[in-house]
């Protein structure tokens, strides 16, 4: 796989709460430079990143119920519906964990539900936040997300204890199927990326995006 085909599997992001206008700008310009296939960043900076990246292919990728999923679901359907409104491309959703550890698993079914249904056509992710699952319970999640017909099942915020392992990401991918997989939350050298397209994952959420593609490693990115 050669760098281009590399960067088109990856979500170049910028979600930490100290990032300035001209972080997110320059995010957006290192996604055209790279060939990245979208920008994921907090809803607040959509309107600047759609100016900035206006006649690029690059596409904005917003999160909904962040970083914890714990929020009502009106209120994560309202978050989706207005990043559309903004012109986002894209929405990964936290799942809410307490539920499944309730296991209130037809809460968890109408979490989901609420959000897709309030994104249309606008493709779906959904955060499982793996490392605070059991094998079991990813499974199971996996399984309502596919029967719903999310776009992708992702590993993880990257704001928690753990990011993305391949183990998770195989696991997954082998329970969802055609369904996309997203690996995300550590990810941050090229050799770490292949091993996740491998297991299975279809996209990459990483704020190391330029040192995956050139193969560099970057130990000064955040976890996310």
């Amino acid at each position: 796989m050669d760098s281009k085909q590399l960067a088109q599997y990856i979500d170049h992001t910028a979600l930490t709460a100290e990032k300035t206008e001209q972080d997110i700008l320059k995010l957006c310009d290192e996604a055209i430079q790279y060939g990245f296939y979208s920008v994921c960043i907090n809803s607040g900076y959509i309107p600047l990143a759609k100016e900035k990246l206006a006649g690029s292919n690059v596409k904005i990728c917003t999160v909904v119920g962040f970083p914890l999923g714990a929020n009502l679901s009106s209120v994560k359907a309202f978050e989706t519906q207005e990043a559309i409104k903004a012109g986002v491309g894209e929405i990964d959703m936290v799942i809410n964990v307490g539920l499944i550890k309730s296991n209130k698993w037809d809460a968890v079914k109408d979490d989901i539900q609420a959000v897709l249904t309030a994104c249309h056509d606008v493709p779906l992710k959904v955060i499982l936040e793996t490392c605070l699952l059991t094998k079991e319970e990813i499974v199971k999640a996996c399984e309502i997300c596919k029967a719903l017909g999310v776009a992708f099942v992702k590993t993880s915020t990257g704001f928690n204890k753990g990011g993305a392992t391949v183990e998770d990401v195989a696991l997954m991918k082998k329970t969802v199927g055609n369904i996309g997989v997203k690996a995300s939350g550590g990810i941050r050298d090229t050799q770490t990326a292949l091993a996740m397209i491998e297991a299975g994952a279809t996209r990459i959420g990483a704020s190391a995006g330029i040192a995956i593609v050139t193969g560099v490693s970057d130990n000064t990115s955040s976890n996310y």
